[in-house]
């Protein structure tokens, strides 16, 4: 099967972050959800409000939820934000997100 892969960039603001400027772990959760469904708007051409009518589904359940933290992302960093269906099955899928900074990889 092809894959869809969906890049985006963003830039982080401060509220996103700590004190000292730092992401919050938990905004990235955020920022992984937005980039699902940007993915899916960009591969089916049909925004989230619309997939009722278009495919009769009313959303996509959260079965499970990770990442894995590389290093700190910060207030004003640019992020390169990379997300791909990695496996279709016959009801759920798996969504990768790849944040990078610079070129490094941040969080994934």
């Amino acid at each position: 099967m092809a894959s869809f892969t969906y890049r985006r960039q963003l830039t982080i603001e401060w509220g996103q972050c700590d004190p000292a400027g730092i992401v919050f772990n938990s905004r990235f959760f955020e920022i992984f959800d937005t980039g699902t469904w940007q993915m899916f708007e960009a591969a089916l051409g049909v925004k989230a409000h619309q997939l009722a009518g278009a495919f009769g589904i009313i959303g996509i359940p959260l079965v499970d939820a990770s990442a894995n933290f590389i290093t700190p992302i910060r207030f004003g960093d640019v992020v390169e934000m990379t997300t791909r269906v990695r496996e279709f099955r016959r009801s759920s899928f798996d969504i990768e997100h790849h944040l990078s900074v610079g070129g490094e990889l941040a969080v994934e």
